[in-house]
């Protein structure tokens, strides 16, 4: 059965100019610094028509930056083997990126929990709870302060699809964001 947590009109369309980035998974592992340097590559390529204003440039690349490295990087904290799929677009007023990766179903049970939690309330007083909890617990993990940060600080909009797949308790998990880009020069 197909689950849907989050906004569902994110999960709609990527739209025209589709990018798509495969990460694979193979003898050097999927690391942290794929993460850096995917998200780094994906910013300078969607940021690049920004050039002509560095304040904005600066400011498009950092929000694509920041938003594409926590998804993969919890792509890659999470992920069963295999490869991490990243797809992005762009128009005039928003970045949007879908991060497919295949997941075990406890993993997809926990991060469902998260999701109910994280998804209902506003996403700063939420953060604020977050911070204060982990502050309290050090040892906590999967606490979904990137993902509250995101929404409260970076006005993105984000959606989870979790679909079974023909692997026995596999979860195919696609991650739907997007973020509004606004361009303040003519």
């Amino acid at each position: 059965m197909t689950t849907l947590f989050g906004t569902a009109d994110v999960a709609i369309g990527m739209g025209g100019g589709l990018s798509r980035v495969r990460l694979f998974d193979g003898p050097l592992e999927l690391s942290w610094h794929h993460c850096a340097t995917t998200s780094d590559f994906i910013a300078d390529l969607f940021a690049v028509r920004f050039q002509a204003s560095r304040n904005d440039y600066r400011e498009v690349r950092h929000s694509i930056g920041y938003l594409v490295n926590e998804l993969i990087e919890n792509a890659v904290k999470f992920r069963a083997p295999g490869e991490i799929m990243v797809e992005a677009s762009m128009d005039a007023e928003t970045f949007k990126v879908k991060v497919s990766n295949v997941v075990e179903g406890d993993v997809a049970s926990g991060f469902q929990g998260l999701l109910s939690e994280i998804t209902v309330g506003d996403p700063g007083d939420l953060l604020i709870q977050r911070i204060e909890a982990n502050a309290a617990d050090p040892e906590m993990t999967g606490s979904g302060l990137g993902l509250l940060t995101l929404m409260s600080d970076y006005g993105a909009r984000l959606a989870w699809i979790f679909s079974p797949t023909d692997e026995n308790d596999r979860i195919c998990l696609e991650t739907y964001a997007s973020i509004p880009i606004s361009q303040t020069h003519n």
